[in-house]
């Protein structure tokens, strides 16, 4: 009991720095990535009048759909209700020539979708992105617009971390008040979650003896991803946001693992690296090939888990909004055809939903797991016969 005490003290006083740095370098790091993509080639031009005369004629756009519910955005869309969108307008916050720009989304909702000489673009390969406008012409290559916005998945982390941070909070004064007492409420549903991480995720991959170093980092990004995918799996708001299956999460979750990672690793772990051993000679020298191999894979590490978690929770949202379009691709052919179809994708639907509760705890279970088992290779140390 008294273990499981200084675990939640250790992890309340954690979560708030950790998950903080996460909503902000999330931001930076999608920021990154919208300057790549605004750097890309110019937009088909076969493409956007596809996609304009599909609209002008009303068609449904199942790949729109789909991409419009997967990807970030400046708004949150909450219901449409015949010709009326519900949606909640999120902080725009921009960054250009040293200057602070600071609106709502909802200021982009005019014919132009501009405002303050900016532009979110509807259509093209830059659709969804902020563009500076000079004469109301998309603006050449030159100075940057960096994009720290609230957008839907920034808002979906920030509920997350204080969600996180109430419970945890409450769990810990719960402990405080009943010394030596039976567990009971978010107690007792949290209690076995932290021993199952501490006896079968941490001791067992990192060690009876360095383990509680590395107990608030699993502890938070496991609680972390397990609460967004759930959060993910609620079809109404503020539930829905993809904010695992967004690779700037993952990515800086990812970047924490490798730093802990190589920040803690002991001489022994880098004398591997460089001299592996029971490795013949000639991969050695005079070519450094498995010196080679070995960096790669530090680096290779943190990739794969970033890409896991972003690739299975995106497919999972991807699946079932399928499975939704199918009842309006063969609805648009023939009324009694997609209410056929509708039983069928309706059933799908509650099957993935149930197969995706399970995901929700694996990713998080694999993501804790893989961490800790580098944590562990990168501490352990040499046994001496």
């Amino acid at each position: 009991m008294t273990a499981i005490k200084s675990y939640i003290q250790l992890f309340r006083r954690s979560l708030l720095s950790v998950l903080l740095f996460l909503v902000f370098a999330s931001r930076i790091a999608a920021s990154v990535q919208d300057q790549a993509t605004l750097s890309a080639a110019a937009d088909s031009t076969r493409g956007k009048t596809e996609k304009t005369e599909a609209k002008e004629e009303g068609k449904f756009n199942a790949g729109e759909m789909i991409m419009e519910h997967v990807v970030d955005n400046h708004e949150w869309h909450v219901a449409t209700i015949g010709n009326l969108n519900l949606t909640v307008p999120l902080p725009v916050i921009l960054l250009y020539d040293g200057s602070l720009y600071t609106f709502s989304s909802s200021r982009f909702h005019n014919e132009t979708h501009s405002y303050k000489g900016f532009k979110l673009e509807e259509e093209g390969a830059h659709k969804g992105k902020i563009v500076r406008l000079e004469n109301n012409i998309k603006a050449p290559a030159g100075l940057p617009v960096y994009d720290f916005s609230i957008t839907k998945v920034v808002f979906a982390v920030l509920l997350s971390c204080f969600l996180l941070i109430l419970i945890f909070v409450s769990v810990a004064n719960a402990y405080r008040r009943n010394v030596d007492k039976a567990p009971s409420g978010l107690q007792s549903l949290m209690e076995p979650l932290i021993i199952f991480i501490r006896d079968d995720i941490a001791k067992s991959s990192i060690g009876e003896k360095k383990y509680e170093k590395f107990m608030p980092f699993l502890l938070t990004v496991f609680f972390f991803i397990f609460f967004n995918n759930l959060f993910g799996l609620i079809p109404f708001f503020p539930g829905g946001a993809n904010v695992t299956g967004n690779i700037a999460v993952t990515l800086v979750m990812a970047v924490f693992t490798f730093v802990l990672t190589t920040i803690n690793g002991n001489k022994h772990y880098w004398v591997d690296i460089v001299n592996t051993p029971g490795v013949p000679w000639w991969l050695k020298l005079p070519i450094p090939l498995m010196p080679i191999v070995e960096i790669i894979g530090i680096i290779t590490k943190p990739f794969v888990l970033m890409i896991r978690l972003f690739a299975n929770i995106t497919a999972g949202h991807i699946i079932g909004l399928g499975f939704v379009s199918l009842i309006f691709i063969f609805g648009a052919i023939s009324a009694a055809l997609g209410l056929g179809v509708s039983v069928v994708s309706v059933a799908f639907m509650v099957f993935m939903n149930l197969l995706e509760l399970l995901v929700a705890f694996i990713q998080a279970y694999v993501f804790t797991l893989l961490s800790a088992l580098y944590f562990g290779l990168a501490t352990v140390e040499p046994e001496h016969h």
